[in-house]
């Protein structure tokens, strides 16, 4: 098993399960209210902090409390497998088809780009990373293989951020809603930016891993 590549998984699928729990609080919160269609503001204008904290997202259900509670319901479930299972056999493809079920009942539509590509690395966890040891160089993955952690650490600290700015528009300095809104998606696409670095880290380190230093590298055939 890839170690790293499975604690990164584990890692975002969780901050996605946290999300995902926001979502399904504040959709709580608007009681048992139609939904009026499938696309929804899971934090209703009572709750309601900032111009764009709407937390928009995707539901086929037909109420505010019902889609709460199975959002609710399935990141918690997530947060479970992506902690203990999601190593396991099937573990990626339960992985994909929890998250797409929590897109569905209500657990937002940004988290979309976050989880395919996680469900991307996931498939790795078990497989042998052939491919990326023959891009990398021996040096080259020397030097990643260190940084899967930070990489991580990083991704993990500006996805919560900018949630936590999606939920309260609060940026020291600036009211400008516009502004605040643009910094916002900079922070999370920094945030899938580092996940990516991270999971090509993570990748270098299991390579070396699981190598013998008298291993042949393999050369890239044309």
């Amino acid at each position: 098993m890839n170690r790293a590549t499975r604690i990164i998984v584990s890692t975002i699928g969780v901050l996605l399960a946290i999300s995902g729990l926001n979502h399904g609080f504040f959709e709580v919160l608007q009681g048992n209210t139609p939904t009026n269609g499938v696309i929804i503001q899971a934090i209703g204008e009572g709750q309601r902090m900032w111009l764009y904290g709407s937390e928009e997202a995707f539901t086929i259900l037909p109420t505010f409390l019902w889609a709460g509670i199975l959002t609710i319901l399935v990141s918690t479930i997530i947060l479970v497998w992506s902690i203990g299972f999601v190593h396991k056999k099937n573990g990626p493809f339960i992985f994909i088809a929890l998250f797409i079920l929590l897109f569905l009942v209500g657990g937002g539509i940004g988290q979309i780009i976050f989880f395919t590509l996680a469900w991307a690395v996931a498939t790795r966890i078990n497989k042998p990373l052939v491919w990326w040891e023959r891009v990398m160089p021996k040096k080259v993955r020397s030097v990643l293989r260190r940084l899967w952690r930070p990489f991580l650490m990083t991704s993990s600290l500006l996805f919560l951020i900018g949630l936590f700015i999606a939920i309260t528009g609060l940026v020291p300095g600036l009211d400008n809603p516009e502004q605040i809104l643009t910094i916002d998606w900079l922070i999370l696409a920094g945030g899938l930016l580092f996940f990516g670095l991270s999971a090509i880290s993570g990748f270098a380190d299991d390579i070396e891993r699981m190598i013998p230093s008298d291993h042949p590298r393999p050369s890239i055939t044309v």
